[in-house]
């Protein structure tokens, strides 16, 4: 059998990210208090690795879910190697993203959806609500007090998704659509992940079902695979941004927000003032021990 063509493969990853998207679209939730707000045509997306949260969301729920017994450690080696390789390349590699594809929440095979709902609600308590950056937080809270819906939009399944979006108090969420029956995951995924071009799918569905004007909407990211993803929007924003995802905001007057500054200068000042601690420490100790230098020539 002769081997699929580039053309091909392209067009199948392409169907796969629309049919991923489509998907998340369909099930995303919308918080009922928010299902009439002032401003129904405008809302803003965020990304949540790194945007909304430091770290990766998925790394932190598989490493609860490895504290709780779900998979060995070759399981998460072998998909953490295969994740991070799939968001460097990205569609570059269509056979690796298929790879990737196949063994991505491959580890909740067998499990309900209950479960992973209900021991997700521990993991956030435990590895995710601490690291949520205040900064974007007040920018989703922003939009929000505008009377506009906000949606989280993910790699992460979409049962996370929703929890983290719920607990931050947003609208919804928008994450990887794992296949389930009868409530247990087959450990397959419907289309692919929500990652580059399925996140702009996904919110061109969800602007269609909720009659969104996407030149009036915001997006949110750190990472230039988004880049599908903020071009829809007229209000595009960096956030913590990568350097191809800087420079590009920079070349076409985006905004910028970078929150890891703070945290950068504090531990810059703290290198610093633990030099000058040191510095005055040894200071101090010379002076004494010309002290008794002197002291022991002069008889004093």
């Amino acid at each position: 059998m002769a081997a699929p063509s580039d053309r091909s493969r392209r067009l199948n990853l392409k169907q796969r990210s629309t049919l991923a998207g489509e998907a998340a679209a369909a099930v995303a939730e919308v918080e009922s208090a928010l299902d009439h707000p002032s401003d129904p045509t405008a809302a803003a997306f965020f990304d949540v690795d790194n945007t909304v949260m430091q770290g990766a969301s998925i790394f932190h729920l598989a490493r609860g879910l490895y504290r709780r017994k779900f998979f060995t450690t070759k399981d998460i080696v072998g998909a953490a190697y295969k994740q991070a390789y799939f968001r460097i390349a990205g569609v570059e590699d269509p056979e690796h993203v298929a790879e990737a594809r196949n063994s991505a929440l491959a580890f909740i095979a067998g499990h309900t959806v209950a479960e992973l709902e209900e021991i997700g609600e521990e993991i956030f308590d435990e590895a995710m609500a601490h690291r949520i950056w205040p900064g974007t937080r007040a920018l989703a809270q922003m939009h929000l007090d505008e009377g506009q819906r906000v949606w989280l939009v993910t790699a992460a399944p979409i049962e996370i998704a929703t929890l983290i979006a719920r607990r931050l108090g947003l609208t919804g969420a928008l994450g990887t659509v794992a296949e389930h029956v009868d409530g247990v995951y087959t450990g397959r995924l419907v289309g692919d992940m929500l990652h580059g071009p399925a996140k702009a799918e996904a919110v061109k569905a969800l602007a269609e079902r909720e009659g969104l004007d996407l030149a009036r909407c915001s997006a949110y990211s750190d990472s230039a695979n988004d880049l599908p993803m903020l071009s829809l929007v007229g209000d595009p924003c960096a956030i913590n941004p990568d350097a191809k995802l800087r420079a590009h905001a920079r070349e076409h007057g985006w905004r910028i927000r970078d929150y890891r500054t703070g945290r950068k200068a504090a531990r810059a000042g703290l290198v610093l003032g633990s030099a000058a601690s040191g510095a005055a420490v040894a200071g101090l100790v010379a002076k004494r021990q010309l002290r008794r230098r002197l002291g022991g020539r002069l008889g004093v």
